[in-house]
């Protein structure tokens, strides 16, 4: 019988031969010995195995990752088969190995998680998978500005987001609460914009050391860092460290509340761009990933024309640095944003206001969308009534089963499946304080999210995601209701 998979692949098939076995001579054999070790390393502490890396020649029993050609053309694409022989995952790109690793171990038993040796038979049922993603863009975002979360608590995270073959993680990086990464020759943003979050806590901020370690981390789990600066609304933490940024008559002072689209750059004072050119320039030499995000959202303290002249400007400077803009929906509202740019839509199922003529408006540009709806895919909504962590500002609570209640590809009217880039869940934090806080409202919901985005057609998800819970179990995942 085969183990419910998620995401669930594209092609499984039921072989009618006998089990292969994971035993104490079980080697990996494999040319990308970086993919081997990674392998061996999820499965020595549970079963207490040698599991050798070797490059040699295949034998009865071992598992290979090998290179070639399999299902489908992205470079997520792989192919499994297992049988009493051996289990074989082969792949043209690393990427699609690894994906294909992540496969592996949900097709053995959930205990293969756990991080101390268990008295288990180590089965993975004859079977073949034939795989590949329905969206390149997979991700997830943590708002950390709101409250801190630090490097080891972020390579944690990407570590259980992997595990379903999530591949992005966008880290919301500034807020009014705090400004969370080292920038040299702006000292103040991590001395006083960087001293305070939601509720008056000790705030925090990411060295440059501390955010190439979580970078490396994510390439290594083949998960791509997208970084935001959010501007020109949510900078208050800013402002507090540089008053010079700060419009004519701001009010400055630290921030610890909830309030949203109180603040605004000055729109006119040039020091913002040079501001703008040096943060921007300082996250793109740290990052490898083409994207960089400028936020844009909900900057209700700025009016529409200055928005504007200083969306198209700092677009334009993210592009001169060699990124890719993303920006969330209202960035559609400007008609000068460069070739390429990504817009993400935050409004609902159901788009409210102005939400789906702005992202059609990006679209319109030459631009691609990646989409979070609120009521869906916004993991920091509380996930049943009376839940103590979480909001409900989109009027009700968000169960698993409205997680995966919409289509891509109709979502917003006229943009069709062909300019979506991916799907992307949310994280914000004002309630979120700790790993703990953060694993209950991600898990176990962030499973049906990893399903729609690469399965083609996301079906039966809650009884799916339930027969997965004594995995996240193993796996010492601290998960919330679904």
């Amino acid at each position: 019988m085969i183990p419910v998979l998620i995401p669930r692949p594209r092609v499984v098939e039921e072989q009618g031969g006998d089990l292969f076995l994971l035993r104490r001579e079980t080697r990996i054999v494999t040319r990308r010995p970086k993919l081997g070790e990674y392998l061996a390393g999820l499965l020595r502490p549970a079963t207490g195995f040698a599991l050798p890396v070797t490059a040699g020649e295949r034998s009865e029993g071992d598992i290979v990752l090998a290179g070639g050609g399999a299902a489908g053309d992205a470079s997520e694409a792989y192919a499994l088969s297992a049988d009493a022989a051996a289990v074989t995952i082969t792949a043209e790109h690393d990427a699609g190995l690894f994906a294909g690793i992540q496969t592996l171990r949900q097709l053995l038993p959930a205990e293969i998680e756990r991080d101390t040796v268990q008295d288990a038979a180590w089965a993975v049922p004859a079977v073949t998978v034939e795989d590949a993603p329905r969206f390149s863009y997979r991700g997830v975002m943590l708002d950390i500005a709101r409250h801190f979360f630090d490097a080891d608590q972020i390579i944690r995270l990407i570590d259980q987001l992997a595990a379903v073959k999530i591949n992005h993680l966008h880290l919301h990086l500034t807020d009014d609460q705090g400004w969370r990464l080292e920038i040299p020759g702006w000292p103040e943003l991590t001395r006083s914009g960087a001293a305070s979050a939601v509720g008056g806590g000790p705030g925090g901020f990411l060295t440059t050391a501390d955010f190439e370690r979580v970078v490396r981390h994510a390439a290594s789990r083949f998960v791509t860092i997208v970084p935001e600066v959010d501007m020109p609304g949510h900078t208050n933490a800013a402002i507090v460290a540089y008053p010079e940024l700060a419009p004519e008559g701001y009010a400055i002072a630290p921030f610890t509340g909830m309030d949203v689209g109180f603040s605004s750059l000055s729109i006119e004072a040039e020091v913002t761009y040079r501001f703008i050119d040096e943060v921007v320039g300082h996250i793109a030499s740290l990052t490898p990933g083409p994207y960089v995000h400028l936020g844009g959202d909900e900057s209700f303290a700025t009016k529409d024309e200055d928005f504007c002249r200083f969306i198209e400007r700092a677009t334009a400077i993210i592009a001169a640095h060699g990124k890719t803009p993303i920006g969330w929906h209202e960035i559609g509202l400007c008609r000068g944003l460069p070739a390429g740019t990504i817009g993400q839509y935050w409004s609902y199922r159901v788009p409210q206001d102005d939400a789906g003529e702005r992202a059609r408006s990006i679209v319109e540009q030459g631009g691609s969308l990646i989409l979070s709806p609120a009521d869906a895919v916004y993991l920091d909504i509380k996930p049943e009534a009376g839940y103590p962590l979480g909001l409900e500002w989109t009027g009700a609570p968000t169960p698993l089963a409205q997680v995966v209640d919409w289509d891509p590809a109709t979502l917003v009217p006229d943009v069709g499946e062909e300019h979506i880039l991916g799907i992307e869940a949310p994280v914000w934090t004002e309630t979120i304080e700790t790993s703990a806080d953060l694993e209950a409202m991600v898990f176990p919901r962030v499973l049906g999210v990893a399903d729609m985005a690469w399965a083609d057609a996301a079906t039966d998800v809650p009884r799916r995601v339930a027969a997965l819970l004594p995995r996240l179990d193993a796996a010492g995942i601290r998960f919330g209701p679904a």
